[in-house]
């Protein structure tokens, strides 16, 4: 098994005559494991887990991760080991994040992972992270757009990426979305937590992390210059993050969280606005309670409303297009397509950077 890609037996495993891939996303705040088959169309999930592990609780002070959160990722991980054991899966591509890349211990952690596992981890950079979110989320973009920013919230940092949508076709079916500019803002829910501890429930807390996070904003619109292209039309903001799903989720005054009714969603600004409302206005005990927030999500959801605050400040655009999807989605398509092109006959044919089945 090389570079967190494994292939599992000599044949084909299938299911309903499918073979099955799986994605691993060892992320700042969460493990995610996520598990499909190819339909038409898309794909269609057999099986998933997710677990607030924390992986990043305590690295910018220490610069490394610590044996307790490391002792948490590791069951998780043997959970998702046990998962993955129980299908005949083709492939399966495990990939680690920021707090890997940032702790000095990250690389010491993933090969006890691979020990006590037998997963297999990489760490992707922060360029390929926007490009795997891109890759999922690309079809949700109007294809009537000139330009896209999407970003993409997270435990231990921040994505920003800039997308051309009218350049050339490819081999002349439609557009694909170019990546022409990205940045990783070193600083996620997690992160901005820590720093901020309980202050971040207070008005004048949430109003500091807004400004901390300002001038990182500033530095991208300074290189892009996108309120120009703004000015010129046919400019959509996309993102993707659990924070832009909650806020989605408060604005469409869900009972409970359902993935089905968020993604693709668009919510114009004056329901945004009035979902961080929302938000801020609950407090610490009113988030324990709320639908679609959840216990585990508590400390980290003003923090990410705040990032969210920073990035809808500097581009105010009258609509967010939300999406459900990010990098394990992006991984599948990578490795349903990818095997399309190695065994064409055994899959119906490459897979389309269409929507995501399941």
């Amino acid at each position: 098994m090389a570079g967190g890609l494994t292939t599992i037996g000599g044949a084909a495993p299938w299911v309903d005559g499918e073979p099955v891939f799986a994605a691993l996303d060892l992320g700042t705040n969460s493990c995610r494991l996520l598990m499909a088959a190819q339909a038409p169309g898309g794909f269609r999930v057999v099986d998933s887990f997710s677990r607030v592990v924390g992986l990043g609780a305590g690295l910018d002070g220490e610069g490394r991760l610590s044996d307790e959160v490391m002792a948490r990722a590791l069951l998780a991980l043997r959970v998702c080991a046990g998962r993955l054991g129980r299908w005949r899966v083709r492939a399966v591509r495990a990939v680690a994040t920021e707090a890997c890349r940032r702790a000095t211990n990250g690389r010491a952690f993933l090969m006890r992972v691979q020990s006590e596992t037998g997963l297999r981890f990489e760490i992707i950079t922060a360029r390929e992270e926007a490009e795997l979110a891109l890759e999922s989320c690309g079809p949700l973009l109007s294809p009537t757009g000139r330009r896209a920013l999407l970003f993409d919230i997270g435990g231990g940092s921040t994505e920003l990426a800039w997308v051309r949508l009218d350049g050339a076709s490819a081999g002349g079916v439609g557009r694909v979305p170019e990546l022409i500019g990205y940045t990783s803002i070193p600083v996620g829910v997690v992160s901005l937590a820590e720093r901020h501890g309980a202050a971040r429930f207070t008005a004048a807390g949430y109003d500091a992390m807004v400004d901390e996070l300002r001038g990182a904003v500033a530095a991208f619109e300074g290189v892009h210059r996108i309120r120009a292209e703004m000015r010129r039309g046919g400019v959509q903001l996309l993102g993707t993050s659990g924070t832009v799903t909650t806020l989605a989720g408060v604005a469409l005054r869900l009972a409970r969280y359902r993935r089905t009714a968020v993604d693709g969603t668009v919510l114009t600004l004056e329901a945004a606005d009035a979902a961080l409302a929302t938000l801020r206005a609950l407090g610490q005990e009113g988030l324990h309670g709320h639908p679609c927030v959840g216990p585990e999500r508590v400390p980290f959801v003003l923090p990410g409303c705040a990032l969210f605050q920073a990035i809808r400040d500097m581009w105010p655009l009258p609509e967010i297009l939300v999406a459900d999807r990010g990098l394990r989605e992006g991984l599948l398509l990578r490795l349903i397509r990818d095997a399309a092109a190695v065994h064409p006959v055994q899959l119906r044919g490459a897979m389309p950077a269409a929507a995501v089945g399941g």
